[in-house]
C-alpha cells in the first residue's frame, strides 16, 4: 500500500509500505476512507517529538471501513464505517479506569502516527479497538467525522472542560486555527457571556467569527488592552492557548483574571516562561493535557442531533489520498493558502438508510 512515512525532521515521502496485518487480539485493520493533517503532524517533521523515529507511517485520525479484526473485537465488525480515535484505550489499567485514556499504560494512548504507524495511508492496524474506534451512523459524513477524532474532543476536554468554562464567563481563545475553532464552537455549550479569539491571520479571525467568537483581536495589536477593556480591567476568566508558541502562552497568563484558569492545549516545542514573579498572587490555576478522547461518543451524538456546528465548515481544501504531499505542502503554508482543515479521500455518505 502508500504511505505517507516520516524519515526524519524536514523529511516525508508518500512511498510503497507493506500492508498492515492483524497483530494482537483486539486489533482491527481499516481501509482508510478519509483522513486529515494536524498541526502535531507539522511539529513531528519539523523534529520536536523526538519519539517519531524515521519509517514511521503518520496520522492519527481517519474514517474508514473495517476489512479484518482480531479474535477477540467483540463491537465492531468488517464492513463497518468507523471513526478512529486518536488516543487508543487498552482499558485496564488505572488511567484507563479514570477515563484518561491519553496516559494509558497499557499500550495506548497516542500510538498512531507516534510510537506505531498511523492512518495517513491506505490501510492502517488499529490497536484495542473495541475501545479506539467508534462507529459511524449513516446521517454524520466523512468530512465531519474525521474532525471529531482529535480537534474537537481536544478543544472540549483539554480547552472547555479543563478551563472550567461557565455561564457568563469572557472566555479568550488564542490561537483561532483548528482547534482553537473546535474550541470556540464547544465553547458555546456553557453559555459564556463572550468568546474573544485572538490570532495574527485576519482569515482565522473570519473564521472565528463565522464560528461564533463575539470579539476577535490581532495577537499583535495588544489583545490584552481589548480584554481589560471587555472586563472593566478585571481580565478573563478563562484563556485558552491554542497555538503552542511561547509568547502566545505568556500572552494567556497576562490576561487571565485573578481566581481565572488559563487553558494550555498547544503543542510546545521550546520553553515557555512562567512569570511566577507576577502570577504567584493571583490565585490562577493553568492546566496542561494530552486529549484523553472520552468526550467522542457524546460529541457524535450531538453531531448526528445536529446540536454542534458542521465540523466541515472548518474543511477549506480537499485532496485525493494520493495527493498527500501537496496537501502537506497547503496545510503548512496556511498564512499564504488560508487552509483551516485539509481533508483528503472521503465518501460523502449522504443518504441516511431507514430500516423498516
Amino acid at each position: 500500500m502508500k504511505a505517507l512515512v516520516f524519515q526524519g525532521p524536514g523529511q516525508t515521502a508518500w512511498q510503497d509500505v507493506p500492508d498492515p496485518g492483524i497483530k494482537d487480539a483486539g486489533d482491527a485493520v481499516i481501509r482508510v476512507d478519509a483522513v486529515t493533517i494536524c498541526g502535531t503532524d507539522l511539529h513531528i517533521i519539523k523534529g520536536d517529538v523526538p519519539e517519531v523515529g524515521p519509517g514511521t507511517v503518520l496520522g492519527h485520525e481517519a474514517v474508514g471501513e473495517i476489512v479484518e479484526v482480531g479474535s477477540d473485537v467483540r463491537t465492531v465488525r468488517p464492513g463497518d464505517r468507523v471513526l478512529v480515535s486518536c488516543i487508543a484505550s487498552c482499558g485496564r489499567c488505572g488511567f484507563c479506569r479514570e477515563n484518561r485514556y491519553g496516559q494509558c499504560r497499557g499500550g495506548g494512548g497516542w500510538v498512531l502516527g507516534h510510537l506505531i504507524d498511523g492512518t495517513q495511508a491506505e490501510y492502517v492496524r488499529v490497536p484495542f479497538a473495541d475501545l479506539s474506534v467508534h462507529p459511524l451512523p449513516s446521517a454524520v459524513t466523512s468530512e465531519d467525522a474525521v474532525l471529531l477524532a482529535d480537534i474537537f474532543p481536544t478543544g472540549y476536554e483539554v480547552g472547555v472542560l479543563n478551563g472550567r468554562v461557565r455561564p457568563g464567563d469572557t472566555v479568550v481563545v488564542v490561537g483561532a486555527g483548528p482547534i482553537g475553532l473546535a474550541t470556540i464552537a464547544t465553547a458555546q455549550l456553557y453559555s459564556p457571556g463572550r468568546i474573544i479569539a485572538v490570532d495574527l491571520a485576519e482569515s482565522r479571525l473570519e473564521a472565528a467569527r463565522a464560528m461564533g467568537a463575539d470579539a476577535t483581536a490581532d495577537a499583535a495589536e495588544a489583545p490584552e488592552q481589548l480584554v481589560d477593556d471587555l472586563t472593566d480591567g478585571l481580565g478573563a476568566d478563562v484563556v485558552i492557548e491554542a497555538v503552542g508558541v511561547p509568547e502566545a502562552f505568556e500572552q494567556c497568563t497576562r490576561m487571565v483574571r485573578p481566581g481565572g484558569h488559563v487553558a494550555n492545549v498547544g503543542v510546545h516545542g521550546k520553553p515557555a516562561a512562567l512569570h511566577l514573579e507576577d502570577l504567584w498572587i493571583k490565585d490562577v490555576t493553568i492546566t496542561t493535557g494530552l486529549v484523553d478522547t472520552y468526550s467522542t461518543p457524546l460529541l457524535l451524538r450531538m453531531m448526528a442531533g445536529g446540536k454542534l456546528p458542521a465540523a466541515s465548515a472548518m474543511v477549506t481544501h480537499r485532496f485525493e489520498l494520493g495527493q498527500m504531499e501537496e496537501a502537506y505542502d497547503v496545510f503548512a503554508r496556511a498564512s499564504r493558502t488560508g487552509a483551516l482543515k485539509v481533508v483528503l479521500g472521503g465518501p460523502t455518505h449522504d443518504e441516511v438508510s431507514v430500516v423498516g
